[in-house]
């Protein structure tokens, strides 16, 4: 039999005894012994940090790992011979080795999981409380918008308003009562007849005149109150005061610009104040049939609420002897009765 020339003789699997086994060593009669791995701790590589190298001549490549456990870097062997007697022996190894199932690999995580899942579990707590402030927020946001916030609700210009709104009047007392008799007495001598027409709206508007014929003098007064209530249609938002700040406007119109083919005589206007929202004063002459009739008013707003008094003082008659009229009276006249009438609203 021919010598071999065999690497000098280590640790076996199986102490090897020439005078039981056959003449010829077996072919892992030098190969290291295979021992699993321990699983509660794991494999770490020779080299790597944390590791321990075997010294030269250790079982294996790897502490505590066989050949195929331990990977490439066990079969690095510097002896051509036992590098042979390696592969004989791979032969024998299966996938399905018992030692393998009997002891399996640890498990083992990532580097650095445990702080990323952490990190993961932070995230989904600032989402979830960033998602409940912003649904809060939007709640609040939503309520604020719809009623408007604490206290009673504004009126937004252009608005339509339906309602009456405060200081606004909806009746008016009766025009025959709001001048005193002292103020009918002297400005209108003698005894005059005092009629009210039929109301027209109720107790939002109210007339009354006074009449006294005798030659030479003819009067009659007139005074009228009308509340005016909330209107679609005036201008602005609808209210019962802008209603009643185009019927104001209108009239002043019509007395500064009688409308074509109008029997009434442009009048001369003078804005007053210190009573009511709004006042004026005109004058007019009318000359109908041959007669010359003086005619002067006096109009007041107050709030919703407009005052027209008219007082007609006949200045020639083609029949009868009237006349003649003083303008200046007439208009001081009017301007009592617009301010007894005015006064009874407060």
């Amino acid at each position: 039999m021919p010598e071999q020339d065999f690497p000098p003789p280590r640790r076996l699997a199986r102490p090897y005894r020439p005078d039981r086994d056959d003449e010829e060593p077996p072919p892992w009669a030098s190969m290291p012994s295979v021992r699993p791995a321990r699983s509660d701790r794991p494999a770490v590589p020779a080299g790597r940090p944390g590791g321990h190298r075997r010294p030269e001549g250790a079982e294996g490549g790897y502490a505590g790992l066989g050949p195929q456990a331990a990977g490439p870097a066990a079969h690095r062997v510097s002896d051509p011979a036992q590098g042979e007697l390696q592969g004989q022996w791979a032969q024998w190894q299966q996938p399905g080795d018992a030692a393998a199932e009997a002891y399996p690999p640890p498990r083992t995580r990532a580097p650095g999981g445990r702080a990323l899942r952490a990190a993961a579990r932070r995230r989904r707590r600032w989402f979830l409380l960033g998602g409940g402030v912003v649904v809060a927020a939007g709640a609040v946001l939503a309520v604020v918008l719809l009623t408007g916030g604490p206290g009673p609700a504004s009126v937004t210009p252009g608005a339509l308003i339906t309602t009456f709104q405060p200081g606004e009047l909806r009746q008016v007392p009766d025009a025959c009562h709001v001048v005193p008799g002292t103020t009918v007495q002297q400005y209108l001598r003698g005894t005059p007849k005092v009629a009210s027409p039929l109301p027209v709206d109720g107790s939002a508007a109210s007339a009354c005149n006074w009449t006294i014929d005798k030659p030479p003098l003819y009067r009659l007064m007139q005074v009228n109150l009308s509340a005016y209530a909330p209107n679609g249609l005036a201008s602005g938002n609808g209210s019962a005061t802008r209603a009643a700040t185009d019927a104001y406007d209108l009239a002043l119109r019509d007395l500064q610009a009688p409308p074509r083919g109008s029997p009434a005589a442009r009048a001369t206007v003078q804005v007053l104040s210190g009573f009511g929202n709004q006042a004026f004063s005109a004058l007019q002459v009318f000359h109908v049939g041959g007669a010359v009739t003086d005619v002067a008013t006096v109009m007041v707003r107050y709030h919703n609420v407009v005052v027209t008094v008219t007082l007609n003082g006949l200045d020639h008659s083609n029949k009868g002897n009237y006349g003649p009229v003083s303008k200046t009276q007439l208009t001081a006249a009017a301007m009592a009765f617009a301010r007894a009438a005015e006064g009874s609203l407060h």
